[in-house]
């Protein structure tokens, strides 16, 4: 049985795991990202020291016993533990692979880190250009054997992501959806017009809300979302529906328009589940929606593929 330690950096939080057989059984968060080291990354190196030596001692093994520490994400950027430029697409597994970095910070501790790129598209236009870094290693847990569709990797930024015959990342779009999420709905007018703690939304109300954004635009049509509360006394869950339809209805626009027959979504899962609405309400595409605890078992699982080359 082999031993990994997996670390997923994101901008906000950093998550370590100690990977068993391809399965993390144990993580600890830490709330330090990319964002919090643009002034020195040593608080975050300690952290993740700490966070090592705890997950070590809880299933009694010894730094010997670990084959090696897997990370990938914004720990590779300029704020955090290894700079790596992106590689280009098309990028797969062994494209990855031959990527990585192996770095020795033994102020962290004595297993060689191995670091993992992140991806671009860049054809000279600024249109057509785009970088990931995280979500490649995401996706390379979730593939499927099936090249004719389209994956949707919902979070902070969205990313809608087209593979080619050989399951290789060959473009890719990101959109700001969950950041404006947040941002919309805690910083401007309809902060008390839409209650993110609430556990489910209207459905009709969702589809009205996709309807108006592609008939108004997204920005008149967020506005309404202050008016369904105020002059037609909408519920929180249709308030919410609605809110969500508007901020989806990008994703659905761009989905029709790759004219792939089949959607796999992965990522969080109230998004998931309104995107998945939204396309089984408005277009004739498949949709697949991955399971949230594969979600979550996917970047762990990614790095093990990229880095044994699998």
């Amino acid at each position: 049985m082999k031993n990994y330690i997996s670390i997923d950096g994101g901008t906000t939080n950093t998550r370590v795991a100690l990977v068993q057989d391809k399965k993390a059984v144990a993580s600890k968060k830490i709330a330090i990202g990319s964002k919090d080291c643009i002034d020195g990354n040593d608080k975050l190196k300690s952290a993740i020291k700490e966070a090592i030596e705890s997950l070590l001692k809880e299933f009694d093994l010894n730094e010997g016993d670990v084959t090696a520490i897997i990370a990938s994400g914004m720990i590779t950027c300029e704020y955090g533990l290894c700079e790596l430029p992106h590689i280009n697409a098309p990028a797969g597994i062994k494209e990855l692979h031959d990527g990585m970095k192996k770095v020795n910070i033994e102020s962290i501790s004595s297993i060689p880190f191995y670091f993992i790129p992140g991806v671009k598209v860049n054809d000279g236009t600024l249109g057509n250009s785009d970088i990931m870094r995280g979500e490649e290693t995401e996706l390379m847990g979730l593939l499927t054997d099936d090249p004719d569709c389209i994956y949707v990797l919902p979070g902070s930024h969205n990313k809608l992501i087209e593979v080619d015959s050989e399951l290789r990342i060959c473009d890719f779009k990101t959109l700001m959806t969950g950041e404006m999420i947040s941002a919309l709905s805690q910083n401007t007018i309809l902060r008390a017009s839409v209650d993110l703690s609430v556990t489910d939304y209207d459905r009709d109300y969702l589809n009205e809300g996709y309807k108006i954004a592609t008939d108004l635009g997204t920005n008149a049509a967020l506005f309404k979302t202050r008016l369904l509360g105020n002059l037609f006394g909408g519920s929180k869950e249709q308030t919410y529906g609605y809110f969500l339809g508007v901020m989806l209805a990008c994703e659905v626009e761009q989905l029709k328009k790759s004219g792939k027959s089949r959607v796999v979504i992965g990522g969080k899962s109230q998004l998931k589940k309104a995107l998945a609405d939204l396309l089984e309400s408005n277009t004739d595409i498949k949709v697949i929606c991955i399971p949230d605890n594969e979600v979550d078992a996917s970047v762990p699982l990614g790095q093990i593929r990229v880095f044994e080359k699998i």
